[in-house]
């Protein structure tokens, strides 16, 4: 087996096994010293965030100094050649890693081997300038004034109502606010910027940041030379290792921890009308994680503005219903009988006024005040996006994430193993590493040709999925019609609706199973390089198959059922079968039914999985590691302490892709609650009642049921911002057509202004019905059968009637609607599309004053540094000229090195929050002309 030629022979150590493994808790290396005048218990951070009454010793090396930042565990393979093979990968791995100048300790418990990780502070501060990581500077006098939070969006609506907004905001008796700091690009030659001794100045989320950055880079042994055999995620995916993690710091119901006291006061459903501890949350979790929840608690605070307006809509529509006309017409006009034409070819004539409820439910949903609505949530989902653009400004601000500088990928572990037996042949730009290149011909575009054929064939398949569930509810309405029930058709027609809507849901969540493996594997096919370009490609699939999946039904109905039905005696049938009819009032309440069954139950399935889901895949797991004694939660003093990398190694891995589905579950419900919202106008109330829970199980699982994530930094929410504003432009759209040729909102606008007498509804229902003679069709005939007093039946159409010349043509008043819809649609789309542009242009991505407060902060820190700097140069000047200077000028430029307060009159000027830019270039360029981004006082 070769060695690599970077690894050095591991030292000898009393009680170490020949393949690098111990029976017993051992130091691999001693630790090294540090620079003089850095106590390393200081750094190694304890008691982060939190304060405690006693030392969790599990959270420590044997010597309970050196904290733990990462665990490794693995376990011995039975087969002999492979576990010989594991363990010369392991021991060259565990020694680079020594080199790096991390230190390692191995234990043993219950058959699987613990190597604990520990990070010195020369390699912190070595890999944070590597990373350039942006880290507090010290606390100067005369900085006061930043020391405060980001301006919050929320802080303009702040009222009178004081003691009700207290018990809304996040608690400070346990999460108190965080003062803003300056920050600087870490580098040892600029130490003196920074107070590298403070406590926790390298938190444990930075700690295992950079453990993690290192485990990704060492180099293990391959069966041949080959420059790509790096990384810890590769040889976990070999079987190497079996997981690798860093620590929680303590059960979620021990007191004094960070997991407990968020587990507690913010993954508790009590606490649901709390604002989140975003900061804390952040420092806990990473970045990346932080970010979800203040995107999903920002979309759920919008939501509620939304759920009120839907609200009032709803309750409008409830109380003007009694006035309505055309269904006083249908329900109360008992001396004349509307025989209305069959439904189907196996169903029987009926009466309209068996619809009564029918129709009231579709006034319900068809009113006035559904455009009103419709309007509004376009203009809502504009501003939601632009109020998200500057509350995401004002985090990346107040987490310092502007400018982060992302270090260069390295290809994935799966695409090194598949293309393992290619020679390299290119050298890659940002890495200048060696690489194989993926054949086109005999692997690139193959594997593409078949993914974009599976894609095809997926979405045709959720297409037969369609028709399956139009064919269940054709069948349905039939069987409860000729059963004999003497069911009213109205009745018939929304228990079909309901069980054709379960019957789909159904449906998608056997195809989402499908598709999300499928997916995957075909991404996986397309050889992708990086975890970007397969997060990417795995996006676009999933979200456009979960798209067609989900969405399918509802453009059906609300776009395509009903419209191309022909009429009585010549209807327009698909493989001799007739199409779907909607009644009278259209399709909006079929398709307020299908959109609610399939949200709401989408909801409420997803929540029962999120629940028990991860309850079921940790009892699995801890069987699978011969851990199902520590399946309990239960503080146990001689257990919980002793263990803690050993109670976290049976949590669920927290993946690179584990928030995918949380983003997805949102954004399809947030194209429910855009895109369809003229048919559900209670659609944004529901998602809100969803998310109020959805964000407490989130933590809770999170906190619960996974290990804990390393951080990871990032700008924003990624391709995710993109998808919700197609969305929001898919909504103006849709909702224009919505409202044009699904409800009756033009037919009755034409009626009042063009056919009323009094301008009121009042004839309109005879407006709306055509007239068909039965005696015209031989298949009426015979439903008819000795009904010998039905001569003629109704149906929904602007048609002629039988004793016209043009009999059963068309009328003029279909083409006349035809175009008022269709300009509607035009008039719609323009006036919403004019509103959206005017909501962008009032509402600027960034504030002023937060962008005045980043320029201010970003010229006061490099005066910082260049004062600095230029202290230091005179200070070496001086050394080198002491002869010729008076010695006491010397000690006075000496001591302004640890003493660089001396331009703070002008900078406290600066940080006035009412200063204008004017008044900021005078204060900064006025006073001393060669004072500036490069220059200094002389």
């Amino acid at each position: 087996m070769s060695r690599s030629s970077s690894t050095l022979p591991l030292p000898e150590i009393g009680g170490q096994l020949a393949n690098g493994k111990s029976n017993h808790s051992t130091p691999l290396l001693p630790m090294p010293m540090t620079e003089p005048g850095y106590d390393e218990r200081e750094c190694s951070c304890p008691r982060e965030f939190y304060q405690r009454a006693e030392l969790n010793t599990s959270l420590f090396f044997e010597d309970c100094k050196r904290s733990i930042d990462f665990v490794l565990a693995y376990k011995i393979n039975v087969h002999e050649p492979t576990e010989e093979e594991n363990a010369e990968k392991r021991r060259v791995f565990q020694e680079n890693l020594i080199n790096q100048g991390l230190e390692l300790e191995f234990t043993q418990k219950e058959q699987i081997y613990f190597v604990k990780i520990h990070a010195p502070l020369e390699v912190l501060r070595r890999y944070a300038e590597i990373l350039k990581l942006r880290m507090p500077m010290k606390e100067i006098p005369g900085l006061s004034a930043v020391n405060r939070s980001t301006k919050s969006v929320y802080s303009s609506l702040k009222t009178v109502c004081q003691f009700f907004l207290r018990n809304i905001y996040v608690d400070e008796r346990f999460f108190p606010k965080r003062a803003h700091r300056f920050t600087a690009i870490y580098s040892r030659d600029k130490e003196y910027l920074f107070d590298i001794r403070q406590d926790c100045f390298f938190t444990t989320a930075v700690r295992s940041r950079i453990v993690e950055f290192i485990l990704d880079r060492q180099r293990f042994p391959a069966k041949r030379h080959n420059d790509m055999a790096f990384g810890i995620e590769r040889l976990v995916s070999e079987g190497v290792y079996c997981a690798a993690y860093p620590l929680h710091d303590g059960e979620i119901n021990e007191v004094g921890t960070m997991r407990e006291l968020l587990y507690t006061n913010w993954a508790s459903v009590k606490k649901w009308y709390r604002y989140q501890p975003l900061d804390d949350i952040k420092e806990y979790f990473g970045v990346k994680i932080g970010l979800y929840f203040a995107w999903l608690g920002f979309y759920t605070y919008m939501l509620l503005l939304a759920s009120i307006v839907g609200l009032i809509c709803f309750l409008y529509s409830w109380f003007s219903l009694k006035n309505y006309v055309p269904v006083q017409d249908i329900c109360l006009r008992s001396n004349e009988n509307f025989t209305m034409c069959p439904l189907c070819d196996w169903c029987e004539f009926w009466n309209l006024k068996e619809t009564c409820n029918y129709a009231k439910i579709t006034y319900l949903i068809d009113n006035p005040s559904t455009i009103f609505f419709a309007v509004f949530m376009s203009f809502w989902a504009t501003l939601f996006l632009e109020l998200w653009k500057r509350y995401s400004a004002e985090i990346t601000h107040r987490w310092d994430l502007t400018g982060f500088d992302v270090h260069e990928e390295h290809p994935r572990p799966q695409y090194l193993a598949r293309l393992e037996h290619i020679e390299p042949t290119r050298t890659d730009y940002v890495t200048n590493m060696r690489e194989p290149t993926v054949p086109f011909w005999r692997m690139k575009l193959p594997a593409t040709v078949f993914s974009f054929s599976m894609v095809v064939l997926l979405i045709a398949l959720a297409f037969v999925a369609l028709v399956a569930v139009v064919v269940h509810r054709m069948s349905m309405l039939a069987a409860l019609k000729v059963d004999g029930s003497g069911m009213t058709t109205s009745k018939a027609i929304v228990l079909a609706a309901a069980s054709a809507a379960f019957v789909n849901l159904c449906l998608l969540y056997v195809l989402n199973y499908l598709y999300n493996h499928l997916a995957e594997y075909l991404t996986e096919l397309e050889m992708w390089r990086t975890q970007t370009q397969f997060d990417d490609s795995l996006t676009l699939k999933i979200y456009l198959l979960q798209f067609v999946n989900y969405y399918a039904s509802i453009f059906y109905i609300a776009f395509f059922k009903g419209k191309f039905v022909g009429h009585p005696g010549d209807y327009i049938t698909v493989f001799r079968y007739r199409q779907e009819e909607c009644l009278s009032g259209g399709c909006l309440t079929e398709l307020c039914i299908q959109l609610a069954i399939i949200m709401i139950g989408k909801q409420a399935f997803n929540t029962i999985l999120e629940v028990y889901l991860p309850m079921f895949w940790r009892k699995v797991l801890a069987i699978q590691v011969g851990l199902s004694r520590l399946f309990s939660n239960s503080v146990k003093p001689d257990k919980t302490k002793d263990e803690r990398w050993m109670r976290d190694l049976k949590l669920l891995d927290w993946g690179p892709r584990s928030l995918f589905p949380e983003y997805l579950e949102m954004v399809l419900q947030y194209g429910f609650a855009t895109i369809f919202v003229a048919a559900f106008p209670l659609a944004p109330f529901f998602a809100l009642l969803n998310n109020i829970l959805e964000m407490r199980l989130d933590a809770k699982k999170l906190l619960t049921h996974h290990k804990r994530p390393v951080s990871q930094r990032v700008r924003d929410i990624g391709v995710w911002y993109r998808i919700l504003d197609c969305i929001g432009k898919l909504s103006v759209i849709t909702n224009g057509f919505i409202i044009a040729f699904t409800s009756d909102m033009i037919p009755r606008l034409y009626y009042r202004w063009e056919k009323s007498k009094d301008g009121t509804l009042n004839g309109y229902l005879d407006f709306t019905l055509s007239e068909f003679r039965i005696a015209d069709s031989d298949k009426l005939k015979s439903l008819a059968g000795d009904y010998s007093n039905i001569t003629t039946c109704k149906y929904t159409d602007f048609r002629e009637p039988p004793n016209s010349a043009k009999h059963y043509k068309l009328t003029s008043e279909f083409y006349i609607i035809l175009a008022c819809r269709l300009g509607f649609v035009v008039v719609f789309e323009n006036f919403v599309a004019l509103v959206m542009i005017l909501v962008r242009w009032c509402i600027p991505d960034m504030s002023v004053e937060l962008r005045d407060q980043i320029r201010r902060e970003v010229y006061i820190t490099n005066e910082i540094i260049i004062d600095q700097e230029a202290r230091r140069a005179r200070f070496e000047r001086a050394k080198r000229n002491s002869v010729m200077r008076d010695p006491s000028e010397l000690e006075v430029d000496a001591a302004s090195v640890d003493e660089p307060n001396a331009k703070f009159i002008r900078i406290e000027k600066l940080l006035n929050p009412n200063l204008s830019e004017i008044e900021m270039d005078t204060i900064i360029h006025a006073e001393n002309p060669n004072v500036g981004i490069s220059g200094v006082d002389r």
